[in-house]
């Protein structure tokens, strides 16, 4: 790498990790094309984003974890289900159309988003009274969109606990950092087994989205509930709106 893809590699990264840190996401959908541009391949640039979500999903957390916006009951119940879930994923890919896939999830997102930016703020369940195999559940639809689609799954989780468990949106998004991170793991194995990613362009995002994802956090953090919540279901209508227009103008083009 050239001493301007190490500067471009940290300012993606930067970003990324502000993205991460606010929204409770791995940060994929702006470090995958990233990789791309910085010379890497079409399978490195699946492959790397994934070890690249440990630290940023990480320093989130951890920023989260200070504040006691963390639900260590959503984490115990969802792990291993969403590790799993990440794993069947990734095998899914075979039999599964991507492509319909990737409209179904984008018109969900969106549908979540809408009902995200309408809940009323006092919809809220008491703490401890979730029952821990709804967090199972989430965990692994999580972990299974994350090993189809090769993202974090945050955008799937947080949605999926804030609009239907009733967790607060802070909770919601430092809960969904510490799930992503464990979700990371194996595919990151699997890839640096089969010498898929690409490690000077993993140290350079990492560079910046380690500070990046705890100024992202920060900033989540001191908003208020409201605002967050509007912020939050802007940018996921905005992910789903954009996957969903993408793959379709590629279906009518005939593109693959």
């Amino acid at each position: 790498m050239t001493v301007w893809q190490w500067v471009l590699g940290i300012g993606i990264g930067f970003g990324a990790g502000i993205l991460s840190g606010a929204f409770g996401v791995g940060g994929g959908i702006i470090t995958t094309p990233a990789v791309r541009l910085l010379g890497g391949t079409a399978i490195q640039a699946i492959a790397t984003p994934l070890p690249v979500i440990f630290p940023t999903a990480l320093t989130g957390a951890y920023t989260y974890w200070r504040a006691g916006e963390i639900s260590q009951r959503a984490i115990k119940w969802g792990i291993a289900p969403g590790m799993l879930g990440a794993i069947v994923g990734a095998f899914a890919t075979e039999i599964i159309d991507a492509r319909v896939l990737l409209i179904v999830t984008a018109g969900l997102l969106v549908i979540q988003a809408v009902r995200l930016a309408r809940q009323q703020p006092g919809l809220k369940r008491p703490p401890g009274s979730t029952p821990g195999w709804q967090y199972a559940a989430a965990g692994a639809g999580a972990g299974v969109v994350s090993g189809l689609l090769g993202i974090g799954g945050g955008i799937i989780y947080v949605p999926i606990v804030t609009t239907l468990l009733g967790m607060p949106i802070k909770r919601a998004l430092g809960t969904s950092l510490v799930l992503i991170a464990a979700i990371a793991i194996p595919g990151t194995l699997v890839h640096a087994t089969l010498g898929n990613i690409d490690w000077p362009v993993f140290f350079a995002l990492v560079l910046g989205v380690i500070p990046g994802a705890r100024i992202g956090a920060l900033l989540a953090l001191r908003a208020q509930e409201r605002s967050l919540r509007l912020a939050v279901a802007g940018f996921l209508f905005v992910v789903g709106l954009g996957y969903g227009l993408f793959e379709i103008a590629s279906a009518m083009q005939g593109r693959p």
